[in-house]
């Protein structure tokens, strides 16, 4: 396609046609080209794209990787994937030829983001580390398996981070009743936490909760969506995962307090949010209420860990955990395997035991 120059304003753009991949013929204009070398550029970079030949730079591979997966996602997932590649990603490789990235360069991108610091000084966290070499690896992956590139080399330069990086912290119930205690001024947030500490459940779907969800009769909350704050609009999806969509018993005092919330609420219909408030109000609440309690500072998300905490310490099974707080029973025996620790202990009592016998029986004969 030929590159013309726009006398009106002194700057350069690309004017022609091209077959998209169902064959049907489309006309292209982009303007706003400083130089006759960048608006070439581009023009080649979109031909490249066109034949989706590796020799496009990661940039435009990057629209691509959009164009194919952007769709299919939900919306949320998506825009989580496309901070990472727009802030992480893009600055590092993005002139960078497809077929060029080596597992030198990724190995160099891997120590620039284990340098990297957080507004308060602090390192990334191993799980956002390894957060990032997945994202990046999944792209390569994409290129792999559809676009013929010859290997990952993030996979070959290995993986940083971990999965459940530094220790989790949890409140004691007699923490978090301190907590409470201290954010009762303010009912909405008060209500809010009662859910998420004495149920379990994610704090998306806490806000994406209704007045129909709740069936105070039968002492149940239905959990089958989840809320999400994108491009400053509000949105309910379905929730994370298949485990999650699930029914939660609440305690008799729970469902007291909620019709008390209810009952102080105006016009609140059967459709409409239950706790009208966001993830960011839900920080800033616990932040404000640890302080004044003079517990220590968690997550909105550690409230969830608590809660299998307490039911861990309460006798519970890892089964019977993992139906409550919509997980599989494997993932809480791993996650939370060092909460059990009288299983361990059991474990080698009976060993012993076991042993002992089996002496004791010799020494008979």
């Amino acid at each position: 396609m030929p590159v013309y120059k726009d006398k009106k304003n002194n700057t350069w753009y690309v004017k022609g046609r091209y077959k998209d991949w169902t064959g049907k013929t489309k006309d292209l204009m982009k303007r706003g080209f400083a130089l006759k070398r960048e608006a070439v550029e581009w023009e080649e970079n979109f031909r490249l794209r066109l034949a989706s030949s590796l020799d496009m730079t990661f940039s435009e591979f990057c629209q691509i990787y959009a164009e194919d997966l952007g769709s299919r996602l939900k919306d949320s997932t998506w825009e989580t994937k496309a901070a990472i590649i727009r802030t992480k990603l893009l600055p590092f490789f993005g002139a960078m030829r497809m077929r060029e990235i080596t597992s030198v360069e990724i190995i160099r991108w891997q120590n620039e983001m284990m340098k990297q610091k957080l507004p308060n000084g602090k390192p990334y966290s191993q799980t956002y580390l390894k957060t990032l070499h997945n994202q990046l690896s999944a792209i390569f992956n994409h290129a792999v398996r559809f676009y013929k590139l010859s290997e990952n080399p993030a996979r070959v330069a290995g993986a940083i981070g971990e999965k459940e990086g530094g220790e989790m912290s949890i409140w004691s119930e007699e923490e978090y009743r301190r907590f409470a205690e201290a954010v009762m001024d303010k009912p909405v947030s008060y209500y809010c936490f009662e859910m998420l500490y004495w149920c379990g459940i994610r704090e998306g779907e806490l806000l994406a909760l209704t007045r129909k969800d709740f069936n105070f009769k039968k002492q149940e909350v239905s959990i089958s969506k989840t809320y999400h704050r994108i491009k400053g609009e509000d949105r309910i999806t379905s929730p994370k995962t298949k485990q999650s969509i699930r029914v939660v018993s609440m305690p008799a005092f729970l469902c007291e307090e909620i019709q008390d919330y209810f009952s102080m609420v105006y016009d609140l219909r059967p459709n409409d949010r239950a706790f009208p408030v966001t993830k960011s109000f839900l920080s800033r609440e616990l932040e404000r209420g640890a302080a004044e309690s003079g517990v220590k500072r968690i997550r909105v998300h550690d409230l969830r860990h608590s809660h299998v905490s307490l039911l861990i310490h309460l006798g519970y099974s890892a089964v019977a955990i993992a139906k409550r707080v919509g997980h599989k029973s494997i993932d809480i025996t791993y996650r939370y395997a060092h909460l059990f620790p009288s299983i361990q202990t059991q474990m080698a009592s009976q060993l012993d035991q076991l042993r002992e016998e089996a002496d004791h029986v010799a020494e008979e004969s």
